[in-house]
């Protein structure tokens, strides 16, 4: 996502960072820059004139701090406006008052029924007992999709009556949601190819029925513009609450998140990053922010890890990192588990973007290293899985006719057994240095400190 984006600006900053100052035409041409860049990834030109108006104000306004440069202060002040476009601050839905009532509207095609199963899969993962209304009488097989969604993640589905009409099967769905106990009912409401009287009246008098906390569009970021016209239109016939946007991993522009923050003026709740029921993150908008701009986001990519791995997983790993060497220490079956587990957190390329500078790196180059690095680790799998639990504790009894037994097993050449048991032995040393430094840290401070 952002990749276009991130690259016109990472060129930017690189341009002005080659100057040994910075002179008030020099500002002018970036700003112009960065305006391009904008409209080029699909931000609306009202839009990218004023942020470039801002970031330059701010860039005037400030004092020049001693020992910065002004390149760095000129990407700060991008990073502030940026921020502040998206939305300055993290909003989430309104669930704490049970039964929470979450309204979900959009067109057809933009991933409104998919996005109600990943919030409630979510929302479940977090202990609440959720309850899907399928309100979508009109679509064919849309209430049958939902079912099937249900069933995947274990939520309840409530689907409608013979004859019964939208807003009565919502009053049911509430009156159920009461009655069961439930924390969230998530109402999955009918969309058209367009905004229309009868679509609005209906969503009306269901709102009316059910009275929601949370009145969300889901909209398909990869509309661009048509996205911020799409969402202006709801928030006038039903004012919004807040705003999912799918598809974002499939938008290499990125400008309807930027536009539909600032135009609409409507906080940005989840972005969808891939089709997997898993594939739906909160949005933080200085997080997002420092993604466009290169810089990574790797508070999210540690949540994720946290997310994926166990308390109990988690305190072992830490135990034989401290210990590589010593008979708990690192193994290769570690090595496998960990593949596993980056399986989890997603693709490579997902956790390659999330990297400081990495999505600053031409978008091919990107795919090659992505490439590359899930081709090495699918050789790497293969081989620790071809050797005996013994070899894999302990590595060091691998000889030459394990090794060719090992290749032969898992398809590849002896030497690429070699490097593989190469770099899990630097591994092992380098997580042996750290341990020493971090020991004698405590020695020099003292504990608790």
């Amino acid at each position: 996502m952002f990749d276009k984006l991130t690259q016109a600006l990472s060129n930017t900053f690189r341009s002005l960072r080659s100057r040994g100052h910075i002179t008030e035409e020099d500002v002018d041409r970036a700003m112009r820059e960065i305006r391009l860049s904008l409209l080029e990834a699909d931000v609306n030109f009202k839009v990218a004139r004023d942020f470039a108006d801002r970031v330059k104000a701010r860039c005037i306004g400030e004092k020049v701090l001693e020992g910065i440069r002004p390149a760095d202060q000129i990407a700060k002040a991008t990073y502030d406006e940026l921020r502040e476009f998206l939305g300055r601050d993290r909003h989430d839905f309104a669930v704490d008052s049970p039964p929470a009532r979450v309204l979900l509207l959009g067109l057809h095609g933009n991933g409104k029924t998919t996005t109600a199963a990943k919030l409630a899969r979510a929302w479940k993962a977090q202990g609440k007992n959720v309850l899907l209304a399928a309100c979508d009488i009109r679509r064919p097989a849309a209430v049958e999709q939902l079912q099937i969604l249900g069933r995947e993640i274990g939520v309840d589905v409530l689907a409608p009556e013979p004859g019964e009409d939208v807003p009565a099967l919502g009053a049911r769905a509430l009156a159920a949601a009461r009655a069961g106990m439930r924390d969230i009912v998530l109402f999955d409401t009918a969309g058209r190819f367009q905004i229309d009287e009868p679509l609005v009246e209906e969503l009306r008098q269901l709102s009316a029925a059910v009275t929601p906390q949370n009145t969300v569009l889901v909209v398909d970021a990869a509309l661009g513009q048509e996205a911020v016209d799409v969402a202006r239109k709801f928030h006038e016939a039903l004012p919004l609450t807040g705003l999912v946007l799918t598809k974002l991993d499939g938008d290499a522009r990125g400008g309807a998140a930027l536009s539909i923050a600032h135009e609409i003026g409507c906080p940005i709740l989840r972005v969808g990053t891939g089709e997997k029921l898993g594939d739906l993150e909160p949005f933080h908008p200085d997080r997002m922010a420092s993604r466009i701009l290169g810089m990574g986001d790797v508070v999210s990519l540690v949540e994720k890890v946290q997310s994926t791995m166990d308390e109990k997983t988690l305190r072992e790993m830490g135990e034989k990192l401290a210990a590589p060497q010593g008979p708990k220490g690192l193994t290769l079956e570690d090595f496998l588990s960990q593949m596993k587990q980056v399986k989890k957190i997603g693709s490579l390329g997902k956790i390659l973007e999330m990297l400081p500078c990495v999505p600053s790196i031409p978008q091919e180059e990107r795919e090659k290293m992505e490439k590359e690095g899930a081709q090495k680790m699918k050789k790497s799998e293969a081989i620790i899985q071809s050797m005996t639990p013994g070899e894999r504790r302990k590595p060091e009894i691998l000889n030459a006719s394990r090794r060719k037994r090992i290749a032969r097993g898992a398809g590849v050449e002896v030497s690429d057994v070699n490097e593989l048991v190469r770099g899990f032995r630097q591994a092992k040393q380098m997580a042996a240095m750290l341990g020493k430094r971090k020991g004698r840290m405590r020695g020099m401070f003292g504990p608790g400190r």
